[in-house]
């Protein structure tokens, strides 16, 4: 990865920050968002290889639609190139929480906030291309089925729901994007970590993570453990020009039934760039590489 660079985004804790370390360990100049600077600057010292260069830091709470947006504008100043955007926040609650923008909270970190940025940064990826997407799902995605009479979770409400759903949409999402980056070099994935130990859900935590956190030592995979599967598609040559896949264990697996639905992942992404205000067919352009 030496010359690369990698944008993190949650990289001040758990996998998010694990896989920002392991990354800088292979060479990436490697950079991180955070919503607190304190942390993301502590963060940063932990994450940076020794003798590499100094991890960069931008801050914002990327569950805010503006703040996302000029973190993009920031991001775009700061770094001539992006060889891998690794999308990485997320949260569960189980209270239902709205954002600044009128949203429900999970939907909007775990889905809009990844789709939002992307598009951003999408026109860097393609000018630097071979560039890579990768983001971090769940196999809750599993159980997940996105409720378009519903999304916002105004008229039914489950937090264990509604993170299912938001992971589907995670795939969905991802598999869309390769579609439409086709021939432009960079490439999409989506990935399944594990289970693992951190501190996630611990803001408003739901009837099943109260069970098992008492056990979480003896169950679940550690921070640098889950991070493998997120270093590995980001970095590995066995994954260069593969796209529009999903990981677990460092390699392919196949997604749920629903996640294969390509009216849903042409639906949900028309609706969610109305939600974050792009045009749905436009968003992703830049120069197109010859495949032949």
């Amino acid at each position: 990865m030496s010359g690369r660079t990698v944008l993190v985004t949650g990289g001040t804790g758990g996998i998010g920050k694990a896989t920002a370390r392991g990354l800088a360990a292979l060479g990436a100049r490697v950079a991180i968002t955070a919503r607190d600077g304190g942390r993301a600057v502590a963060a940063a010292a932990e994450i940076r290889a020794p003798g590499g260069p100094p991890v960069e830091v931008f801050v914002g709470d990327m569950s805010a639609q503006s703040e996302v947006r000029r973190l993009g504008a920031e991001l775009l100043a700061a770094l001539p190139r992006i060889d891998v955007l690794v999308n990485n926040v997320g949260g569960f609650w189980n209270s239902r929480h709205v954002t600044s923008d009128g949203l429900e909270l999970t939907f909007a970190l775990n889905h809009l906030t990844p789709f939002l940025l992307t598009h951003l940064l999408a026109g860097r990826l393609i000018e630097g291309a071979p560039a890579r997407v990768v983001t971090v799902s769940s196999d809750a995605q599993r159980l997940g089925r996105i409720d378009f009479d519903d999304l916002q979770g105004e008229r039914s409400w489950s937090g264990q729901r509604a993170y299912n759903q938001s992971k589907l949409a995670n795939i969905l999402f991802t598999y869309e994007l390769a579609r439409r980056l086709d021939g432009t070099g960079v490439t999409a994935n989506v990935l399944h970590p594990g289970i693992v130990r951190t501190g996630f859900g611990a803001e408003d935590p739901g009837r099943i993570q109260r069970v098992i956190m008492p056990f979480a030592p003896l169950v679940m995979k550690t921070p640098e453990r889950g991070a493998l599967t997120s270093i590995h598609v980001a970095s590995s040559p066995e994954v260069e020009g593969v796209t529009g896949r999903f990981f677990a264990n460092c390699r392919p697996r196949r997604s749920s039934r629903r996640s294969y639905d390509r009216d849903d992942a042409r639906r949900l992404w028309t609706v969610s760039a109305g939600l974050v205000g792009v045009d749905p067919d436009t968003a992703l352009t830049g120069p197109r590489r010859s495949t032949s």
